[in-house]
């Protein structure tokens, strides 16, 4: 996959650039460490330039997390509540249930889209709740740029540091990622204990 990544990218410049980061946000799996990493150090031996590639990322990172978020508005907290009505029962799920979710996530949504642009995966599923919650798009536009661009920013910048050894880095988000998806598992099964024991 990698080599895919850098061809387009010496091949296109900043819209290979954009181009993946949109696909990235759109289909998860891609890593945007990747990307920026080794678009950091595309700056170092091209045309390229750290503001062109941060510039590039952050347009092509937020339209992709636009798409997903009018893929949740589309879904939507009543079609959801439909669902859950006809296959609540197996989840042990209830539309009260939905409708508390949606209340948390419009109380505490806009940081959770803000601080969520700093975790791989979950960076970009956020949009979907958002859109579900009806979440303003102008303030879901602007968290999302915000905390999109100080991530591309970060990892650019190192990746331009670095310059060939942008693939040391790499294995340093992955033990970052690793580290971050434990923290969010240990936290989801809290909140399901707390749930469990309040409805009981």
């Amino acid at each position: 996959m990698e080599s895919w990544i850098t061809n387009i990218m010496e091949q296109f410049g900043y819209f290979g650039i954009a181009l993946l980061i949109l696909i990235e946000n759109v289909f998860p799996p891609i890593p945007s460490e990747v990307i920026l990493t080794f678009g950091g150090f595309m700056t170092t031996k091209s045309d390229l330039t750290v503001f062109g590639v941060v510039v590039a990322s952050t347009i092509g990172s937020v339209v992709g997390a636009f798409i997903l978020y009018w893929i949740g508005r589309i879904l939507n907290v009543e079609r959801i509540e439909r669902i859950v009505e006809k296959w609540g029962k197996y989840l042990r799920l209830t539309k009260e249930d939905v409708r508390k979710a949606d209340a948390w996530f419009d109380k505490y949504g806009p940081w959770t889209v803000f601080f969520c642009r700093f975790i791989p995966l979950i960076r970009s599923l956020i949009s979907i709740p958002a859109g579900m919650s009806g979440m303003n798009q102008w303030v879901f536009l602007s968290l999302t740029t915000l905390g999109t661009l100080i991530w591309n920013l970060v990892l650019v910048l190192i990746g331009a540091k670095v310059g060939s050894n942008w693939h040391q880095i790499v294995n340093y988000m992955d033990i970052y990622s690793n580290v971050m998806y434990i923290i969010i598992a240990l936290g989801v099964i809290i909140f399901i204990v707390w749930f469990v024991k309040k409805k009981k």
